[in-house]
């Protein structure tokens, strides 16, 4: 199912414009709950993991193996090596990737059972969405595409929410790893793309700083190269060419977040967001997710398949 072509190919069809941002705010809050559930947090504490942040990168850096902190690093692309070289290589001395892989399914399992019910999660609805999503998955064109080939190749898990927050992942990841390819395309480093993530007021500016880890100067050289390129003004806010630039790394990263909703098909899409839209609300409406995240999702909009 994988190829290196970006796009819809030969009997694909062509989404409508922002259906893959619509998808993305559909499948991104569920994907979150590895983060800010409580039984994530109480997975990684289980496995013996230091810490929130070690928990973290072991359990998002599963699926690639015992990987140094550099291969996260670079894979991770937003956070200084320092913030991922106190994590690992230490967090595999506590526990191997296929018992945090394990750790974290089971923590998916409690916490979408919790948050949507017993009732939901055992559904033919979820079903159906699950399986959706994850042919959306395996169409996913992965080359070039570590994080998404890697949790891509995983084996199919069983109940269906569990393969569903799975599959969601690994679109969660193909489109990420996609927006880092933009992201350097365009000469954005991480330190620039989190300062143009707080201009644009997708995430708190503190926030995203202190997350990732990245010293003032650090990003005091980010805003002036950004004000040296014209897009960020003395004010700290999007110049118009900013504003601009912004818009067109994120329709690029649309773009390529294409594929595998041209293989699922517009009506089946559309089926998919349906499914998706009221867990996404639930999440929402949970508290889960804090305040300013510096993931930057935002509630969904009506999706638009473009004419189906």
């Amino acid at each position: 199912m994988r190829t290196e072509q970006y796009g819809p190919k030969n009997g694909e069809e062509a989404m409508g414009d922002g259906m893959s941002r619509a998808m993305w705010e559909r499948y991104e809050p569920v994907h979150d709950l590895v983060y800010f559930a409580p039984e994530a947090r109480e997975a990684a504490d289980g496995l013996g993991m230091r810490g929130f942040w070690m928990g973290y990168f072991a359990l998002r850096a599963a699926p690639l193996g015992a990987v140094p902190a550099s291969v996260v690093t670079g894979s991770f692309y937003v956070f200084h090596p320092d913030r991922v070289a106190r994590a690992l290589p230490d967090a595999w001395a506590y526990a191997g990737p296929a018992d945090a892989l394990a750790a974290r399914q089971w923590a998916m399992d409690v916490a979408m059972t919790r948050l949507f019910g017993a009732d939901v999660v055992g559904s033919p609805e979820m079903a159906e969405a699950a399986d959706l999503a994850w042919e959306a998955a395996a169409a996913a064109d992965t080359a070039g595409r570590v994080l998404a080939a890697a949790n891509q190749a995983l084996d199919r898990p069983e109940p269906s929410h569990v393969r569903l927050w799975q599959a969601l992942t690994t679109l969660r990841e193909h489109r990420g790893d996609g927006h880092f390819a933009v992201l350097v395309g365009q000469g954005l480093g991480p330190v620039e793309a989190m300062v143009l993530k707080a201009a644009a007021r997708e995430g708190d500016r503190e926030i995203l700083r202190d997350t990732r880890k990245w010293e003032a100067s650090a990003w005091q050289a980010a805003e002036s190269a950004l004000r040296a390129r014209g897009w960020l003004g003395e004010d700290g806010a999007l110049t118009p060419a900013g504003a601009a630039g912004r818009a067109a790394v994120e329709a690029q990263t649309d773009a390529v977040a294409e594929r595998p909703w041209a293989a699922l098909g517009a009506d089946r899409t559309e089926r998919l967001a349906a499914l998706l839209e009221p867990l996404a609300r639930t999440v929402w409406d949970s508290g889960v997710l804090p305040s300013g995240n510096p993931v930057g999702v935002r509630r969904p909009h009506r999706v638009d398949t473009g004419g189906h």
